[in-house]
């Protein structure tokens, strides 16, 4: 099976500018590139799974290009409902440097920042070599623009297809880069650039999206809750990464894996066998969890991941680390105390109880957890000195809920 084939089988092709694409590519050889801007820190999720292909194709024979564009980045891709809010140039050099440092860390692959060659381009020049190039009938058909136009746009997004298309014509002729991929909202950018290349050089390129990867309910993959999945794990740890992936819906997780990890189609055919048979043992969310994570982070990251899980599952989390603490209940409410208070008033300062009564309750019918040790006495005092690392106590009522005092 040639990596064409086996991209369609994983279902990372939806858009193809040429027939003659699936031979190229097969072929190896190519040199290509896949971008996306700096308009955060870091990579998320739905970054991850674009660019997995470039260790894919790089496997496949071919020669990678990430592009971080920092000069692309200073306009803004337009949005399908809103215009995209500017960011600083100080904001977006930073997190270039962030992303940068962060792609190469991953993939080990020359990172490109196209402010480089846009940055030298005047007014007049961009009209005169870039903007001829462009009928505004052509650039209307496209997709991302069609759907703005009720809404409204501005010049400066109008013009950012043009900038991309600029971007592939610099590579072509500079790093004689034939292949741009992307995520399937790229596809009018994708096929401008390859039009430019054309009238500009009498030349082809090529180009060819990928599905954006969802849940069941058709959001974007990597989001819950409006919260991203990131790649730093100071932004999302190991451990939440690792509740994410184990807690996927059962009818998209081997979607998950063929988008996200390398394993063989045997192998994932084996999962979706037990996913189908033995769905309670988990076999397939356990592999994607441990796949991704592993990548990302490093298998320690992965096993610190699991162990924390099984601590948190079997209430036994007097072993944790304050670190470890505060990974697990990264997200919870937290409640600031400032003095040792009785177990009755902590239940009913976070929560976990409505009433005095009702904690008093709680406590008696043996329910109430203070990090991990069971308390039955009504006049235990939760307190600095018996919190994790003198800073956080850990309150469980039940088997799953959870509630956070922080000593400050």
């Amino acid at each position: 099976m040639g990596i064409y084939e086996e991209l369609v089988w994983r279902g990372l092709i939806k858009d193809v500018s040429s027939p003659e694409l699936k031979d190229r590519l097969n072929q190896g050889g190519m040199t290509f590139y896949i971008g996306t801007d700096p308009t955060g820190d870091s990579l998320h999720i739905g970054h991850f799974s674009s660019f997995l292909i470039s260790k894919r194709l790089k496997d496949a024979g071919h020669h990678p290009i990430l592009l971080v564009g920092g000069g692309t980045g200073l306009i803004g891709d337009p949005k399908p409902d809103t215009e995209r809010p500017m960011i600083t140039k100080e904001q977006v050099q930073h997190n270039f440097n962030c992303l940068k440092e962060q792609a190469e860390k991953l993939f080990g692959f020359r990172v490109v920042n196209n402010y480089d060659w846009l940055k030298d381009i005047s007014f007049i020049d961009f009209l005169r070599d870039y903007g001829k190039y462009f009928n505004v009938n052509y650039m209307l058909n496209k997709d991302i623009v069609r759907r703005r136009l009720d809404l409204g746009i501005t010049y400066t997004e109008f013009s950012y297809m043009i900038m991309q298309a600029a971007d592939f014509l610099h590579l072509y002729e500079n790093e004689n880069c034939e292949l741009q991929c992307a995520g399937q909202d790229q596809w009018g950018n994708i096929t401008a650039g390859i039009e430019l290349i054309r009238k500009k050089t009498g030349k082809e390129a090529f180009g060819f999206t990928m599905p954006l990867l969802t849940k069941s309910d058709g959001t974007k993959f990597g989001k819950t809750n409006g919260k991203a999945i990131w790649l730093d794990r100071k932004k999302t740890s190991p451990y939440e990464m690792y509740q994410f992936f184990i807690n996927s819906e059962d009818d998209k997780v081997i979607d998950y894996l063929k988008f996200l990890t390398f394993l063989s189609r045997e192998e994932i055919e084996d999962l979706e066998e037990k996913n189908r048979t033995q769905p309670h043992l988990r076999e397939a969310h356990k592999a994607l969890a441990r796949e991704v994570i592993t990548f990302i982070h490093g298998r320690e990251a992965y096993e610190e991941a699991v162990h924390i899980s099984e601590m948190l599952f079997s209430g036994h989390i007097q072993d944790l680390t304050l670190d470890q603490v505060k990974d697990c209940f990264n997200g919870l409410p937290q409640v600031e105390v400032d003095h040792d208070l009785p177990v009755i008033d902590a239940l009913i300062l976070c929560k976990a109880a409505s009433s005095k009564r009702e904690a008093r309750e709680f406590v008696k019918g043996g329910s109430v957890l203070i990090n991990g040790e069971k308390v039955t006495d009504i006049d235990f005092v939760v307190s600095r000195e018996q919190a994790f690392g003198g800073e956080v106590t850990v309150i469980r009522r039940g088997k799953k809920n959870y509630f956070v005092l922080k000593h400050i």
